[in-house]
Protein backbone atom coordinates (compact mmCIF):
# COMPACT_ATOMS: atom_id res chain seq x y z
CA UNK A 1 0.00 0.00 0.00
CA UNK A 2 1.12 3.52 -0.74
CA UNK A 3 1.23 5.32 2.61
CA UNK A 4 2.02 8.68 1.03
CA UNK A 5 -1.62 9.18 0.06
CA UNK A 6 -4.81 7.36 1.00
CA UNK A 7 -7.98 7.14 -1.05
CA UNK A 8 -10.87 8.77 0.78
CA UNK A 9 -12.89 5.57 0.39
CA UNK A 10 -10.17 3.61 2.21
CA UNK A 11 -10.18 5.97 5.22
CA UNK A 12 -13.99 6.07 5.20
CA UNK A 13 -14.17 2.26 5.16
CA UNK A 14 -11.76 1.95 8.08
CA UNK A 15 -13.67 4.46 10.18
CA UNK A 16 -17.06 2.90 9.42
CA UNK A 17 -16.04 -0.75 9.88
CA UNK A 18 -14.33 -0.17 13.22
CA UNK A 19 -16.39 -0.51 16.39
CA UNK A 20 -13.75 -1.15 19.08
CA UNK A 21 -10.46 0.75 19.42
CA UNK A 22 -7.42 0.27 21.64
CA UNK A 23 -5.87 3.70 22.13
CA UNK A 24 -2.15 3.25 22.87
CA UNK A 25 -0.67 6.16 24.80
CA UNK A 26 -3.97 7.37 26.24
CA UNK A 27 -3.53 10.24 28.67
CA UNK A 28 -5.71 11.44 31.55
CA UNK A 29 -4.46 14.98 30.86
CA UNK A 30 -7.14 16.94 28.93
CA UNK A 31 -4.39 19.05 27.31
CA UNK A 32 -2.89 15.99 25.56
CA UNK A 33 -4.00 15.16 22.00
CA UNK A 34 -4.68 11.52 22.91
CA UNK A 35 -7.23 12.65 25.50
CA UNK A 36 -9.08 14.83 23.01
CA UNK A 37 -9.08 12.15 20.32
CA UNK A 38 -10.33 9.55 22.79
CA UNK A 39 -13.13 11.90 23.83
CA UNK A 40 -13.99 12.47 20.16
CA UNK A 41 -14.06 8.73 19.38
CA UNK A 42 -16.25 7.99 22.40
CA UNK A 43 -18.65 10.76 21.35
CA UNK A 44 -19.01 9.10 17.93
CA UNK A 45 -20.06 5.78 19.47
CA UNK A 46 -16.81 3.85 19.32
CA UNK A 47 -15.85 1.61 22.23
CA UNK A 48 -12.40 2.80 23.29
CA UNK A 49 -9.97 0.91 25.51
CA UNK A 50 -7.21 3.22 26.78
CA UNK A 51 -3.79 1.56 27.03
CA UNK A 52 -1.12 3.16 29.21
CA UNK A 53 1.02 1.11 31.63
CA UNK A 54 1.48 4.10 33.93
CA UNK A 55 -2.28 4.48 34.32
CA UNK A 56 -3.20 0.78 34.55
CA UNK A 57 -6.30 0.13 36.65
CA UNK A 58 -7.35 3.78 36.64
CA UNK A 59 -9.96 5.34 34.38
CA UNK A 60 -9.68 7.84 31.56
CA UNK A 61 -12.95 9.39 30.44
CA UNK A 62 -14.80 6.71 32.38
CA UNK A 63 -12.99 3.84 30.63
CA UNK A 64 -10.75 1.36 32.47
CA UNK A 65 -7.09 1.70 31.49
CA UNK A 66 -5.09 -1.39 30.49
CA UNK A 67 -1.34 -1.91 30.69
CA UNK A 68 -0.97 -3.66 27.32
CA UNK A 69 -3.05 -4.76 24.38
CA UNK A 70 -3.19 -8.39 25.52
CA UNK A 71 -4.95 -7.27 28.73
CA UNK A 72 -8.02 -5.96 26.89
CA UNK A 73 -10.82 -8.43 27.65
CA UNK A 74 -12.47 -8.45 24.23
CA UNK A 75 -11.47 -8.38 20.56
CA UNK A 76 -10.54 -4.99 19.15
CA UNK A 77 -10.94 -3.80 15.58
CA UNK A 78 -8.25 -1.12 15.54
CA UNK A 79 -5.15 -0.07 17.44
CA UNK A 80 -4.79 3.73 17.43
CA UNK A 81 -1.16 4.62 18.17
CA UNK A 82 -0.19 7.75 20.12
CA UNK A 83 3.43 6.70 20.54
CA UNK A 84 6.63 7.75 18.82
CA UNK A 85 7.11 6.29 15.34
CA UNK A 86 10.16 4.28 16.44
CA UNK A 87 7.84 2.26 18.71
CA UNK A 88 5.70 1.07 15.80
CA UNK A 89 7.74 -2.08 15.01
CA UNK A 90 7.34 -3.36 18.59
CA UNK A 91 3.66 -2.44 18.55
CA UNK A 92 3.16 -4.40 15.33
CA UNK A 93 4.86 -7.39 16.98
CA UNK A 94 2.43 -7.11 19.90
CA UNK A 95 -0.58 -6.80 17.58
CA UNK A 96 0.44 -9.84 15.53
CA UNK A 97 0.31 -11.98 18.68
CA UNK A 98 -3.27 -11.02 19.53
CA UNK A 99 -6.01 -13.53 18.84
CA UNK A 100 -8.10 -12.51 17.10
CA UNK A 101 -5.93 -9.89 15.44
CA UNK A 102 -7.25 -6.37 15.00
CA UNK A 103 -8.08 -5.56 11.37
CA UNK A 104 -6.42 -2.14 11.48
CA UNK A 105 -3.48 -0.22 12.94
CA UNK A 106 -3.79 3.56 12.83
CA UNK A 107 -0.69 5.69 13.42
CA UNK A 108 -1.50 9.20 14.58
CA UNK A 109 0.02 12.36 13.11
CA UNK A 110 3.82 11.90 12.71
CA UNK A 111 3.54 8.16 13.51
CA UNK A 112 4.92 6.50 10.40
CA UNK A 113 7.22 3.52 9.99
CA UNK A 114 7.03 1.91 6.56
CA UNK A 115 8.81 -1.32 7.52
CA UNK A 116 6.45 -1.86 10.45
CA UNK A 117 3.48 -1.19 8.18
CA UNK A 118 4.75 -3.71 5.63
CA UNK A 119 5.07 -6.36 8.34
CA UNK A 120 1.54 -5.67 9.63
CA UNK A 121 0.18 -5.86 6.09
CA UNK A 122 1.98 -9.18 5.55
CA UNK A 123 -0.16 -10.48 8.43
CA UNK A 124 -3.36 -9.14 6.89
CA UNK A 125 -3.61 -6.01 9.05
CA UNK A 126 -4.52 -2.83 7.20
CA UNK A 127 -2.56 0.29 8.13
CA UNK A 128 -3.13 4.04 8.17
CA UNK A 129 -0.25 6.29 9.25
CA UNK A 130 0.33 9.98 9.91
CA UNK A 131 -3.39 10.70 10.09
CA UNK A 132 -5.85 11.49 12.88
CA UNK A 133 -9.33 9.94 12.98
CA UNK A 134 -10.66 13.04 14.74
CA UNK A 135 -9.61 15.05 11.66
CA UNK A 136 -10.57 12.48 9.01
CA UNK A 137 -14.00 11.66 10.45
CA UNK A 138 -15.48 15.16 10.05
CA UNK A 139 -13.47 15.88 6.88
CA UNK A 140 -15.09 12.90 5.20
CA UNK A 141 -18.50 13.67 6.75
CA UNK A 142 -18.79 10.14 8.14
CA UNK A 143 -22.09 9.07 9.70
CA UNK A 144 -22.31 6.06 11.99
Amino acid sequence: MNHDAYEEDYIRRVLTEVKTIALLGASPNPARPSHGVMQFLLSRGYTVFPVNPGQEGKEILGQQVYSKLADIPEPIDMVDVFRAAENLPAIVEEVILLSPRPKFIWGQLSVRHDDAAAKAEAYGIEVVMDRCPAIEYPRLNIRR
